[in-house]
């Protein structure tokens, strides 16, 4: 049997973190924990990869980026700012397209273990969490935005998705809505799933009951907003406003409401979330949730340099909370009476 780090943590009954820190002869770590890791590591047998670590030492001085869409604006910008911050450090980036394929994501993670790149930056990542520590024990380096990875050798950057989300839907029902879908991005997307936490909890504390058939997924894109609102409208359901899991579903939503003769906001209110560009050019100007997305990839790419350079201390904190922020335009800003 293949000893990880995460066996030896559970048998000494202390965090991954804390047994990377005796492997490493921390000092913050006290004598009494060090003891007790210690004997847990030699009853298991537990040897580090030293592979791994050797592997480390020999940087390329290049950060991988896995992104789900690279054609969806929101990964454009992370990668903006993570390509920033990589070039004023004399890194590159290579940018790796997975197509929302989760072995094609897993096959580009295999440039941790042939030494292509020094660390890979994960965004809306369809791996579980088991499968990212398995890289994570092997001693690479993987940074994430919008997950909470906590664990050795990981770096995160998160907005206050859930937060955010529940103050936009709130600003539905401030304008008198009280049935209000919600479009998600793809299914299991934590993003999608973090916005739809925030989508109910709105509704919750405001007394609405929610409809899981007032939900249906639009896989981050116009086309599949288009198809979304259109399953929505098919059912039958009555409903005066619609949160979308970003803007580019959003756009399909206007288009759709156009071709059917429907009012933005008159009839439908349509709130969205990044903040995109074309976001005031629409007729009317779309309300969305103000991401910071190069200043999210540029922060990512900021300690994944210093983990690389040795020069991240092992007590730093490694997740970075960036605030987003509502911008309520025409699309919304509309009282029912």
């Amino acid at each position: 049997m293949d000893i990880k780090i995460i066996d030896v943590a559970k048998a000494a009954n202390v965090s991954p973190t804390t047994v990377s820190r005796v492997l490493n002869d921390n000092p913050l770590v006290k004598a009494k924990t060090r003891e007790k890791v210690l004997k847990v590591i030699g009853e298991l047998n537990y040897v580090p990869h030293a592979a791994a670590k050797n592997l480390r030492q020999q940087k390329t001085l290049t950060l991988g980026v896995i992104v789900p869409d690279i054609m969806v604006s929101y990964y454009t910008n992370l990668v903006k700012g993570i390509q920033n911050k990589a070039y004023a450090e004399k890194f590159k980036v290579v940018i790796c397209d997975t197509q929302n394929n989760k072995d094609i994501e897993l096959d580009y993670l295999q440039l941790l273990s042939n030494r292509s790149i020094d660390a890979m930056i994960l965004t809306a990542s369809m791996l579980s969490n088991q499968e990212v520590m398995e890289f994570v024990d092997r001693g690479y380096l993987i940074g994430s935005i919008g997950r909470g990875i906590v664990l050795p050798n990981t770096c995160n950057v998160q907005t206050n998705t859930v937060q955010s989300a529940k103050q936009a839907v709130e600003h539905l029902i401030e304008q008198g809505h009280t049935d209000i879908t919600f479009i998600s991005g793809y299914t299991n997307a934590i993003d999608s799933l973090d916005r739809l936490e925030g989508y109910k909890m709105a509704l919750k504390e405001h007394g609405i009951p929610f409809r899981e058939e007032s939900v249906e997924n639009g896989d981050f894109n116009k086309k599949g907003g288009y198809a979304a609102i259109k399953r929505l409208w098919a059912k039958g359901l009555h409903f005066t406003a619609v949160f979308s899991a970003n803007d580019e579903m959003a756009l399909g939503i206007y288009e759709a409401c156009l071709e059917a003769n429907i009012s933005i906001p008159q009839d439908l209110a349509v709130f969205g979330v990044d903040n995109e560009r074309v976001s005031r050019y629409l007729t009317p100007q779309l309300s969305t949730i103000n991401q910071l997305k190069i200043e999210m990839g540029y922060a990512i790419a900021d300690m994944m340099i210093q983990q690389i350079k040795g020069e991240l201390p092992i007590d730093h904190n490694r997740i970075i909370v960036i605030d987003s922020q509502l911008q309520i335009r025409g699309s919304s800003n509309y009282k029912r009476v």
